[in-house]
C-alpha cells in the first residue's frame, strides 16, 4: 500500500494520533451483514487456502482496497511505517528541510523547500523528483519509506539523485542534515515607500504571531498596501490560515466551512472585528504549489473581494483529513469532510476515487490549459464550477483557485530562456556561489556584515566574478560556444549569454545575500526580476478598486 501523502518533516510524537476507536454504531441496516461476509471471506482464505497467508497482511491488503474506492488523499499507515516515524524523532535525528508528496507508482515530488533549511541552501527546489537516496532507488516507495531514508543523525551527510524538469541527467546533492528552522514567514520587506511584501512558507502554530509581529514592523514603516506571497505554500494547521484571513476580514465574515457526514465535522468559521490589515490595497500571490490552509486564505479574501489573487491556478486540496488510531497502532487517516469557500464553491480538484495516478495526471493535465490558454479552460467549466463573490465578480471552482490574473511564464525569455534554466536546472549557481563565498568570507562579512540594505542596494556581481563562473559552469553542461546554441547539448551562444547576463548577476547577488544574512535576505534581491512579482505591481489599480468597494455582503454557506 503505497497511497499515502505526508510531508517529510511531519513529526509523530508519542500520543500524536488518539483518533477514535470504533463503536457499534453502523450507519446502514446492511453494514453489519457486509461486515460478517467480510469476515467470512478472511477466515475462508486464512483456513483452507492452498497455502499459509499472513492474516495481518490480507487485513492491509484489505484496507488499501477499501481506500481506493473513496479518495486520493484519505490513506492507511501500518503499525511498523508508524513506529519507525516515532522511534526516529525520540533521538537526535534531522532532517533537510523539505515538504514532499508520494504518489505512486512515481518517485517523491518536492513540494516545498522550508527557509534557511539545509536543502535550500544547496539549492534543491520545488518540482525536483527525488530518484535515488544514498545510492538507493526510492522510485515507487510511500511517503514514510523516503522519509526514513533521508533523515539521520544531525551533521551527517545524505545524496540525493534528483531529476529537475528539462535538465540533463540527474542532479546530485549532498545535504548535512540539521535542526530544521521553525519559522513560518521565508521575508518580509519594503518595497517601496508604501509597498509592503510579506512571504508564508508553511503553516505551523507560530504562523499567527509572526505574522502579526513582520505585519506591524511594515506598518510601522508605512505600509499602506501589501504583497501576500503564498506561492509555493503547502500549507498546514488550518485554524493558523484561518487567523491570518481573519486579519484580512472585518467582523462577521465568513472564511471557510466544512460539510462532513458526521455532524461534528460540519463548521463555520467566521472572522472577528478589529483585524490588523483591514482596509489596506492587498494582492495576494499563488501558484500551483500554493494548497490546503494557503488556497484557504487566497480563496477567502478572493471571495470577499478583499483581495486580487495574482500567479497560477493552486493545487486544489478542499479535503479534510482525521487521523483514527486502529487496535494495532495503526493509523487510518480517513477523509470526514470538504471545506468550501464562502461563496460556496468547492476548490477540491475532482476525482473519481481514491486512485491517485488518475489524479494526478488530471490535476497537473489541466494546469497547462489554466495557464496558457486561460480563456478556452474557463470556458469549457461548467455553470456547476461558476459561483459570484460578494460583489458579483465571477470566479471558479473545481480545481483549486484560480486567479484574477493569470501569470504564465514566457517559455523562452527572462528567467525561462535556455540558459537560464540549464544554470539553475542543474544547480550551477548555488555551488558555484557557495565555493566562491567560502574563500572570500570573512573579508565580506567585515566589508558587508552589518550592511544589508546598503549590500542590497549597491553591491555589484564583477566581470571577473562572472568570468570564473562561466568556466565552472562548463563542469555542469552549460558551456558558452561560437556559432549558434544547441541546449539539448548543454552549448549556449554568446549571444544567448549575453542577453540573460544582467538576470544572472541578479541571482548571483541574490545567492551571496543569502549567504551573507540568510535565506530572507534573497527576496528583496530577486523579486526585481520576478516576473509574477514585477507583473503583479502593475495591478495596483485594480487591487485599489476593490479595496475601494464597500462593506460585502455575508454568504449563505452551502455546498453538498
Amino acid at each position: 500500500m503505497k497511497r499515502f501523502v505526508l510531508p517529510a518533516l511531519f513529526v509523530f510524537a508519542a500520543g500524536t494520533f488518539l483518533g477514535a476507536r470504533f463503536g457499534g454504531i453502523f450507519s446502514q441496516p446492511d453494514t453489519l451483514e457486509q461486515l460478517r461476509k467480510l469476515e467470512d471471506a478472511f477466515l475462508l482464505i486464512d483456513r483452507q487456502y492452498v497455502e499459509e497467508v499472513s492474516p495481518e497482511t490480507l487485513v492491509d491488503k484489505s484496507i488499501g482496497a477499501m481506500l481506493e474506492e473513496l479518495d486520493p488523499h484519505s490513506s492507511y499507515i501500518d503499525k511498523k511505517q508508524v513506529a519507525l516515524v516515532q522511534e526516529g524523532y525520540r533521538g537526535s535525528f534531522g532532517g533537510i528541510g523539505i515538504w514532499f508528496e508520494a504518489p505512486p507508482p512515481d518517485t517523491a515530488r518536492v513540494t516545498s523547500v522550508i527557509s534557511d533549511g539545509p536543502s535550500e541552501r544547496v539549492g534543491l527546489m520545488p518540482g525536483d523528483l527525488i530518484v535515488a537516496v544514498d545510492d538507493s532507488s526510492v522510485v515507487g516507495m510511500n511517503s514514510i519509506e523516503i522519509q526514513n531514508r533521508i533523515k539521520g543523525p544531525i551533521g551527517t551527510d545524505v545524496r540525493l539523485d534528483v531529476k529537475r524538469r528539462r535538465a540533463n541527467g540527474l542532479i546530485e546533492f549532498v545535504i548535512t542534515r540539521g535542526e530544521i528552522p521553525l519559522y513560518s514567514i521565508d521575508s518580509s520587506y519594503m518595497v517601496d515607500d508604501e509597498t509592503g511584501y510579506l512571504r508564508i512558507g508553511r503553516f505551523a502554530m507560530t504562523t499567527h504571531d509572526e505574522f502579526v509581529e513582520h505585519a506591524r514592523e511594515l506598518l510601522g514603516q508605512g505600509m499602506t498596501r501589501m504583497i501576500l506571497d503564498l506561492r509555493d505554500n503547502p500549507g498546514g494547521i488550518k485554524q493558523t490560515a484561518v487567523q491570518i484571513a481573519d486579519e484580512f476580514l472585518t467582523g462577521g465574515k465568513t472564511i471557510v466551512y466544512t460539510k462532513g457526514r458526521v455532524e461534528r465535522e460540519s463548521e463555520t468559521d467566521t472572522s472577528t472585528d478589529g483585524g490588523l490589515f483591514e482596509e489596506g490595497t492587498v494582492i495576494v500571490l499563488v501558484n500551483e504549489n500554493t494548497a490546503s490552509g494557503s488556497e484557504i486564505i487566497s480563496g477567502a479574501l478572493q471571495d470577499h473581494d478583499r483581495a486580487l489573487v495574482v500567479g497560477r491556478r493552486t493545487f486544489g486540496k478542499g479535503l479534510v483529513q482525521r487521523p483514527f488510531q486502529l487496535r494495532d497502532g495503526s493509523i487510518l487517516q480517513l477523509t470526514v469532510s470538504r471545506y468550501f469557500m464562502p461563496s460556496g464553491r468547492l476548490i477540491q480538484t475532482p476525482y473519481s476515487d481514491g486512485r491517485a495516478e488518475d489524479y494526478y495526471a488530471s490535476k497537473f493535465g489541466s494546469l497547462r490549459e489554466a495557464t496558457y490558454a486561460t480563456a478556452e479552460y474557463l470556458s469549457d467549466l461548467p455553470d456547476s464550477l461558476r459561483f459570484e463573490t460578494a460583489h458579483g465578480r465571477v470566479v471558479f471552482g473545481g480545481g483549486g483557485v484560480m486567479p484574477d490574473f493569470v501569470i504564465a511564464p514566457d517559455s523562452v525569455a527572462g528567467m525561462n530562456a535556455p540558459i537560464l534554466r540549464a544554470v539553475v536546472r542543474q544547480g550551477a549557481d548555488v555551488r558555484f556561489t557557495r565555493e566562491w563565498f567560502l574563500e572570500r568570507e570573512v573579508a565580506l562579512r567585515e566589508e558587508w556584515g552589518e550592511r544589508q540594505d546598503d549590500f542590497v542596494a549597491n553591491y555589484k556581481v564583477t566581470d571577473a566574478f562572472m568570468s570564473d563562473f562561466w568556466t565552472f559552469a562548463e563542469d555542469f553542461s552549460v558551456k558558452v560556444v561560437e556559432g549558434d546554441s544547441v541546449p539539448g547539448e548543454g552549448e549556449f551562444s554568446a549571444v544567448d549569454r549575453a542577453a540573460s547576463e544582467e538576470l544572472l548577476r541578479t541571482v548571483m547577488k541574490a545567492r551571496l545575500a543569502q549567504r551573507l544574512y540568510g535565506s530572507e535576505s534573497w527576496f528583496p534581491i530577486f523579486n526585481r526580476i520576478d516576473q509574477t512579482v514585477t507583473r503583479a505591481l502593475g495591478f495596483w489599480s485594480n487591487a485599489e478598486e476593490l479595496a475601494s468597494l464597500p462593506a460585502s455582503k455575508e454568504f449563505e454557506p452551502r455546498g453538498d
